[in-house]
C-alpha cells in the first residue's frame, strides 16, 4: 500500500493546475482522490488508510492485466467487481450452450436457468437472425437550393464511394462494407438540414469505429468537392457545413427473433400451481397488458434486458447501445410497448421476442478483456449472428421466468429468497446463522425486517 504521506503535494488546487489529473500516475490519482474526499477533515488517518487498502485490494495481482484494465477507461483508481455466472444446459437451435452472465442480481441468473431447464424438454429455444444492417449518418447544413445539392450529390456519388474503398478493403474481404449511400432531405424539419444516410454490414465486428471512420471520410470528401466547385462560389457563406458524422445505435434492420413453442398440454408442471390451460391464458394476458400499458411495458422490458445485458457485458459488448436501441424499437409504432409477445391458439403456446441487437465477436473488449475472451470460448467462438441468437434467447428466457413468477407465485417469493443471502451478509450473519436462517425462511416471506428480527432472536440466546 502507498503510504498516506504521499498525499502531500496533491492537497491544493494549485498543484492540480500544474499537474493535470489525467496525467498523474494511478497512485497519485488515488492519493489525490482520498485527500479530497468530502468530510476528510473529520476522517482519521485510519479511515483513509482503510479506504486505500480497499481500493488497492481490487487491483489485479498481474500487473500486465491491471494495465489493460486501467486503459479501458480514464482516471482509473481500481476495479469494480461484478459476479460472473453461467446458465448450464441452455438449448438453442438444438445445440447445448453454457451461457455466461455478468450481473449483480442472483435472481436473474436463477430465473434464466430455471427457464432453460423448463424448456429443455419442450423443444428448447429457437432463434433466427433476420437482417444485419447497421446505419450511419453525416449530418449536413446546406446554404442553397435543395435541387442543387441533390443534383450535385448524384453526380459526385461515385467519387464519394471511391473515397472510402481503401478504408473498406479488409472489411470487404470478410463480406462487409458500405451497402448503400443516399442523400436525405430533412429541410422540412429544419431549414438547410440534410443527411448522407449510409447502410453497412460489419460481419463479426460491432463496427462502430469502422463506420465512424468511413462517415468522417465521406463528410470530408463531400465538403472538399463542394468547395472545389466553381458554381458554389457565388455566396460569401459556406455552402456546406458538416454538423457531425456518427453511426446510429438505432439498428432496426439488425434484427433477431427468438421463440419457444409447444402444445399447451406440455406446459403442465406441478410448480405452476394451476392447470396448463389456465397458465397459458394468464401468461398471454400478462403480455397483452405489457402491450397496452406503458407503465407495465417499461418494467416488462427491463426484465428482458436483465438477461440480455448480462450476456452482452460478459462478452465485452456495449449494453448501453443495446438498451438504447431496444427501447427505441419498443416505441417504433408511436407508443412504448412490450418487446415480446405470446399467443395461445389451437391448443398451442407460442412466446416470442423480436429485438435489434448490434453485437460483435471480434475487436474491442471482446479481444482484450480476458473474461470476455473466456465467455466467447465458452460459447464455442460464435459468429456475431450466432451471438445475437444466444443473447435474444436469454432475454426471452429471463422474460419467461419473470412473467411465470408474476402469474403464479408472485415475483417476491423467489426474488427475496435469492436476496436472503445479501441481507444476511449486510447483517454480518455467521455461517451458523446463515444456515439457520435458510432453514427458517424456506417456507416464509423474506424481508429485511423479518431477517433482522430472526437474527436478533438467535443472538439473544447465544
Amino acid at each position: 500500500m502507498y503510504e498516506l504521506n504521499k498525499l502531500q503535494g496533491f492537497e491544493g488546487t494549485q498543484e492540480l493546475k500544474k499537474t493535470s489529473f489525467s496525467k498523474m500516475s494511478k497512485e497519485q490519482k488515488l492519493n489525490y482522490t482520498l485527500a479530497h474526499m468530502p468530510g476528510c477533515d473529520q476522517m482519521g488517518v485510519l479511515a483513509k488508510s482503510e479506504f486505500q487498502k480497499l481500493l488497492e485490494s481490487f487491483w489485479h495481482s498481474d500487473s500486465h492485466l491491471q494495465k489493460i484494465f486501467d486503459e479501458f477507461s480514464e482516471n482509473t483508481l481500481s476495479n469494480f467487481y461484478f459476479p460472473f455466472g453461467v446458465i448450464p444446459d441452455f438449448y438453442l437451435n438444438e445445440k447445448k450452450h453454457t451461457v455466461p452472465m455478468v450481473i449483480e442480481e442472483s435472481s436473474v441468473v436463477a430465473a434464466a436457468s430455471r427457464s432453460a431447464k423448463f424448456w429443455r424438454h419442450r423443444g428448447g429455444f429457437k432463434a433466427q437472425v433476420i437482417p444485419t444492417k447497421k446505419i450511419g449518418q453525416v449530418h449536413l447544413n446546406w446554404n442553397g437550393s435543395a435541387s442543387e445539392l441533390k443534383n450535385f450529390f448524384l453526380a459526385m456519388k461515385p467519387q464519394l464511394i471511391q473515397e472510402i474503398h481503401p478504408l473498406e478493403e479488409n472489411m470487404r474481404k470478410r463480406g462487409g462494407g458500405m451497402l448503400a449511400l443516399e442523400l436525405r432531405d430533412m429541410s422540412d424539419l429544419e431549414p438547410g438540414y440534410f443527411q448522407l444516410f449510409a447502410e453497412f454490414e460489419t460481419c463479426d465486428a460491432m463496427g462502430a469505429n469502422f463506420i465512424n471512420t468511413l462517415l468522417e471520410s465521406l463528410g470530408r470528401k463531400l465538403r472538399f468537392l463542394v468547395e472545389a466547385n466553381e458554381e458554389f462560389f457565388e455566396t460569401d457563406r459556406p455552402r456546406l457545413e458538416i454538423i457531425m458524422a456518427i453511426l446510429s445505435n438505432y439498428t432496426p434492420e439488425c434484427l433477431v427473433k427468438a421463440w419457444v413453442e409447444c402444445p399447451i398440454a406440455q406446459l403442465e408442471d406441478p410448480s405452476l400451481g394451476m392447470p396448463a390451460e389456465n397458465f397459458a391464458q394468464k401468461f398471454a394476458r400478462a403480455l397483452t397488458v405489457a402491450r397496452l400499458d406503458v407503465n407495465r411495458a417499461v418494467t416488462h422490458n427491463k426484465g428482458i434486458f436483465n438477461g440480455i445485458d448480462a450476456v452482452v457485458i460478459a462478452t465485452g459488448n456495449d449494453f448501453r447501445a443495446v438498451e438504447a436501441c431496444g427501447h427505441a424499437y419498443a416505441a417504433r409504432f408511436g407508443k412504448y410497448q412490450s418487446l415480446s409477445k405470446a399467443e395461445v391458439s389451437a391448443q398451442k403456446f407460442y412466446f416470442e421476442l423480436e429485438i435489434p441487437l448490434a453485437l460483435g465477436t471480434v475487436g474491442g473488449l471482446t479481444s482484450l478483456h480476458p473474461l470476455s475472451k473466456f465467455s466467447l470460448a465458452l460459447l464455442d467462438q460464435p459468429s456475431a449472428r450466432e451471438l445475437m441468437g444466444i443473447v435474444a434467447s436469454v432475454g426471452l428466457a429471463q422474460n419467461f421466468g419473470a412473467v411465470r413468477s408474476l402469474v403464479t407465485t408472485g415475483i417476491q417469493q423467489g426474488h427475496m429468497k435469492m436476496h436472503l443471502i445479501n441481507i444476511l451478509n449486510h447483517l454480518q450473519a455467521s455461517p451458523e446463522e446463515v444456515e439457520k436462517s435458510k432453514n427458517y425462511f424456506a417456507d416464509k416471506t423474506v424481508s429485511f425486517r423479518s431477517v433482522r428480527d430472526f437474527l436478533s432472536s438467535l443472538r439473544v440466546y447465544q
